[in-house]
């Protein structure tokens, strides 16, 4: 059994993660089955955020979120 997180897991996929760290993952991979799954499915889930369209917010929701933000922190807020 191995002890990767998923962070360890989707910096392999992205290929950042450290040169120590992709050759545990690569040894692990050839033995443990669950690794490999549980891979493919980070892999999948990569691959579908990747092809899907993404959409920016409404303005109506932005100004709604910085009147929030203002509202929550008043000593921060920036004054018009």
């Amino acid at each position: 059994m191995h002890n990767f997180t998923q962070e360890d897991l989707l910096l392999f996929l992205y290929k950042e993660a450290s040169p120590q760290k992709t050759a545990s993952i690569q040894n692990a991979l050839v033995s443990d089955w669950n690794l490999r799954e549980e891979m493919e499915v980070l892999a999948s889930s990569i691959k579908q955020l990747n092809s899907g369209k993404l959409y920016s917010p409404r303005q109506k929701s932005i100004d709604a979120i910085l009147e929030y933000a203002e509202k929550a922190t008043p000593a921060l807020s920036v004054q018009h």
